[in-house]
């Protein structure tokens, strides 16, 4: 059996219920749902979620609410392992032991069923831990800098101030879309990021982290630009 889990707890301190949001005159956890039906991939799609609310608002676009996630898994501090494993569990319970197991963040419109189906088919061609979206950095965080305790210009590493960009090794970051791996990766592997994890690379157009206003604005312009190709 092949999952997917998609993690939304109503709590949310920057974005108020961030996950049900209207983002472009839909809840944005809806895009999320659509494009896992849409990848055709999966027996379930099911949201783990401690609200009815958005419960319900999941079952209108097509996901399962299978059960209501316990108090203790829905805190600030809860990684997202814990929530996934206890969903893992309940359906190894009730249900049948899912073989392959995608956790899908609710706040990803930009995320596309292609890249959900080509991620995949990653997982199973290689012995990887997890498959997860990521994208390369446009700029070099060795050349980052900061604001020390005398509200100085600080830079992080002095000696990379006069190197060219292009002595750097190119850097990579997790984009918060999806983290695809198999049964036992899950209970037995705590760490997205290891040795014997892989990538899916997306391009920058398609990696908008959303964790204010102005994150949210300028994904929805580049889903805007992104649909009008």
């Amino acid at each position: 059996m092949i999952v997917a889990i998609i993690p939304a707890r109503i709590g949310s301190k920057r974005i108020k219920k961030k996950n049900i949001k209207p983002f472009l005159g839909r809840p944005i956890i809806s895009y999320s749902i659509k494009a896992a039906k849409d990848s055709r991939i999966f027996d379930k799609i099911i949201v783990s979620t401690d609200s009815n609310v958005i419960g319900n608002i999941a079952r209108k676009y097509g996901a399962e609410f299978l059960f209501k996630r316990p108090k203790y898994l829905s805190g600030d501090t809860i990684s997202t392992r814990e929530v996934i494993l206890h969903s893992i569990k309940w359906l190894s319970a009730n249900i049948k032991t899912p073989t392959f197991i995608c956790c899908i963040y609710p706040t990803a419109p930009l995320m596309s069923h292609i890249d959900l189906i080509k991620s995949f088919k990653l997982l199973k061609s290689k012995k990887s831990d997890y498959i997860f979206a990521a994208t390369k950095n446009s700029f070099p965080i060795e050349r980052c800098f900061y604001f020390n305790k005398n509200k100085q210009l600080t830079l992080v590493n002095k000696y990379n101030y006069f190197k060219r960009s292009q002595s750097f090794k190119p850097k990579y970051h997790d984009v918060g879309q999806f983290y695809w791996g198999k049964y036992d990766t899950w209970v037995d592997n705590s760490k997205f990021l290891n040795r014997n994890s892989s990538i899916y690379l997306l391009p920058n157009s398609k990696a908008q982290d959303i964790d204010n206003i102005e994150d949210w604005e300028l994904a929805e312009k580049l889903y805007k630009l992104k649909n009008k190709k």
